[in-house]
């Protein structure tokens, strides 16, 4: 099948009320301070790809199964629930108690169809809320589903308030399709702090908000509101709100004098740096007071898209096509489009074609930088079959799909990042990236020389840098190595810190860094221990528990003196069976662990670990387990991966066969459906083994979910959900 392209084209519109001039008389009305406008973005697909009208998406119960993997954002959440034979629909209740003695507005009774989920909008940040079903037929409603509670994300950033109209909440895949659209919004949200609310209404439809038919090979279209800025006003807006690294290079190079005379951010982007620029279209796509939304975005359901990841060969990915609707929405594009004028928008302030020459034509060279040239990020599209705002694109398939991309293939996807070029480009237009939070924790294994820090970082989605600053003073003076994490997960950080001085009291906080800035952890303090004493130790959890062996676990400080360790283990606390001793040294904390065998299966032990040096004896405390059956169900667990490479990465796992022949394999994709399957091994036996197996044919820049898998006479079993990101 010839691969398709999409090409991309940003009109004004001059009969939806542009250049609509309010005054500020009221501010407490949110009337804007300057000349107003309207513009389109169209995505067009080329000819060589046919318009196929008619329902022919993902079918719905397909895409409904997994439209569960949308989590809440701000001011949304997906209700979800199980499919009730012979129902003909579903009655939806939303509210704050989980007694349902009050409702939020529109969510009693409502009826959603014969659908098994719906997103809730118009929420409140940081708010937990409760909702419930019931099935209803011919005769009536039947009883309530169990209520479900979920939580939206605190307001601490961006929120992208979502509307859905009758196109999408009256289709078969409405569930679907706003599971893909609260997932793009998810994106920006946890990307960018800029403390407002953009209101965007979305469709599925093909016709244009005001009704008219999209022409043949348009494929998704976004209309938006735009404010014509005096230069000055903006410039020293744009400048204010500079928080990033990028915002200083990229403000650095701004000219001295003025290139236009006004700049024409959108209606969101303009409020993105500070001024009155309020929401003011329709939803028939129309610009007046009392308009309520920054921009509409319009998917064409007449042709294939696919609302769940990977997209096939022969579909376009629905979320790529709303990212790259919302990016305009948001902000991004060039006035070459515009055809308003001359007056430069704010993405045209970093358009260059080389090191200190401005290009702001169609013609010649025309690439994003934001250190005056000498940097190209991204080279701007200069086909005028496409938009001129959007970005240079290769022959499909693309080593680059970027989002912002003129052309675009189906059956490839990408996402908007802190550090992909849209994300650059909208940093610097004004929208303030997410620094990461982190929190320092307490310290552990403390000796008289040594301690292990700990605390938790959430990146935020951006690669985030962190290390512990320590020290005998608030001044801290030392910093451990740095560690790099991604994704949106609070996620733990530790690290161990040796040559302390003894019986001293020490500070110590987290430190994180990303392309947002730089935040700090609270401060802490632990005490280390005296040069030398009887030793510490601590049972740890027994691990690899089988029907006949176990491992034991436990850490020790031998405290300066030679010492002797070893585990006592029985049926009961008198234990009655030891380990073979070792001998360790040092003044540090030391992992201990020792491998056990001839257990009977099905019973409790108990379990504690022992050390003696010539300070005295310690005992740790008392753990217990309990060893599985003879036979039955494999054990699995999922380990991370390793060898991560942009296509390929070796997926790791344990495995306990329990006493009958198992099959073993690794389910792998870009969501927790996985859609992929490693080879098959075979394993018996009754004690554990790890597994490995090596995957190719990744996609760069990705994150993928994986875990193991086992199934034997007795059952199936499936490790933990893990993930890794290729680079």
């Amino acid at each position: 099948m010839k691969s398709s392209t999409i090409v991309y084209v940003l009109l004004a519109l001059s009969s939806l009320n542009s250049n609509i001039g309010f005054s500020q008389e009221n501010p407490s009305q949110h009337k804007p301070a300057f000349e107003v406008g309207a513009g389109t973005h169209e995505t067009r697909a080329a000819e060589t790809v046919p318009q196929i009208l008619g329902d022919i998406e993902i079918p719905a119960e397909t895409e409904t199964a997994l439209s569960q993997e949308a989590a809440p954002t701000r001011s949304s959440f997906m209700a979800t629930w199980d499919n009730v034979s012979g129902a003909n629909g579903y009655l939806l209740d939303v509210s704050t108690n989980n007694s349902f003695s009050s409702y939020m507005e529109g969510y009693h009774d409502l009826d959603i169809g014969n659908v098994t989920g719906r997103i809730v909008t118009g929420l409140e940040p940081g708010t937990t809320y409760y909702y419930r079903v019931r099935p209803y037929t011919a005769t009536g409603p039947g009883t309530y589903l169990e209520t479900i509670t979920v939580a939206t994300i605190p307001a601490t950033g961006l929120i992208i308030d979502a509307t859905f109209d009758s196109s999408i909440t009256g289709d078969p895949n409405a569930a679907a399709i706003e599971a893909m659209t609260s997932r793009s919004i998810g994106i920006y949200e946890s990307l960018f702090d800029d403390p407002i609310t953009i209101e965007i209404r979305f469709r599925y439809a093909t016709t244009s908000p005001d009704g008219t038919p999209l022409p043949p090979g348009r494929i998704a279209q976004s209309n938006w509101v735009y404010y014509t800025i005096p230069w000055s006003t903006y410039i020293s807006a744009l400048r204010a709100d500079a928080t990033t690294s990028n915002d200083n290079v990229a403000n650095a190079s701004l000219p001295g004098s003025a290139l236009s005379t006004n700049v024409k951010p959108s209606s969101a982007a303009g409020r993105a740096v500070g001024l009155n620029t309020p929401p003011l279209m329709f939803a028939n796509g129309s610009v007046g007071p009392g308009g309520p939304y920054d921009g509409i975005v319009t998917l064409n359901s007449g042709y294939a898209f696919q609302f769940t990841r990977p997209p096939t060969s022969g579909n376009y990915d629905a979320q790529r096509s709303a990212e790259h609707e919302i990016d305009e929405v948001i902000g991004l594009g060039s006035y070459l489009n515009l055809n308003a004028g001359t007056d430069l928008r704010p993405q045209d302030l970093f358009s260059w074609s080389s090191a200190g020459a401005r290009n702001t034509s169609s013609a010649g060279i025309r690439y994003f930088s934001i250190n005056g040239g000498v940097t190209n990020i991204v080279n701007f599209n200069q086909n005028s079959n496409g938009d001129f705002g959007d970005w240079l694109s290769e022959a499909c398939p693309q080593a680059h799909p970027y989002v912002q991309n003129a052309f675009s293939c189906t059956g490839q996807y990408s996402d908007v990042r802190g550090t992909s070029s849209e994300g650059i480009n909208l940093d610097v237009i004004g929208y303030d990236l997410t620094t990461a939070n982190v929190t320092t924790g307490t310290a552990t294994n403390v000796t008289s020389a040594s301690a292990m820090l700990h605390g938790s970082v959430n990146p935020n989605g951006l690669p985030t840098s962190v290390h512990f600053e320590y020290g005998t003073t608030t001044s801290y003076r030392s910093s451990t190595a740095i560690q790099n994490f991604n994704g949106t997960t609070t996620q733990n950080v530790s690290a161990n810190i040796i040559g302390l001085s003894p019986s001293t009291t020490y500070h110590f906080r987290l430190v994180g860094t990303n392309a947002g800035g730089t935040t700090y952890g609270g401060d802490r303090t632990f005490t280390t221990l005296a040069p030398t004493g009887s030793p510490a130790v601590t049972t740890n959890p027994a691990s690899n528990v089988a029907s006949f062996s176990a491992r034991l676990n436990g850490s020790i400080n031998p405290h300066g003196l030679t010492t002797t360790v070893y585990f006592q283990y029985g049926t009961t606390t008198s234990y009655g069976l030891t380990t073979a001793p070792a001998n360790k040294t040092g003044n540090t904390n030391q992992n201990v662990s020792t491998f056990i065998s001839g257990l009977s299966a099905s019973t409790r032990y108990h379990f504690r670990i022992v050390a003696t040096n010539s300070a005295g004896t310690r005992y740790g405390s008392d753990r217990t387990f309990i060893t599985l059956s003879p036979t039955g169900l494999p054990v699995v667990i999922t380990n991370p991966a390793t060898n991560v490479a942009s296509s390929s990465a070796t997926l790791h796992g344990s495995l306990d066969p329990h006493g009958l022949g198992t099959t073993v394999s690794f389910q792998y994709g870009t969501t927790t459906s996985y859609g992929h399957t490693t080879a098959q091994q075979t394993q018996n036996g009754n004690t554990f083994r790890n597994i490995s197996a090596n995957i190719s044919g990744l996609n760069a820049h990705t994150t993928y979910h994986f875990r193991i898998k086992a199934t034997n006479s007795a059952g199936t079993r499936f490790g933990t959900d893990r993930t890794f990101s290729t680079p």
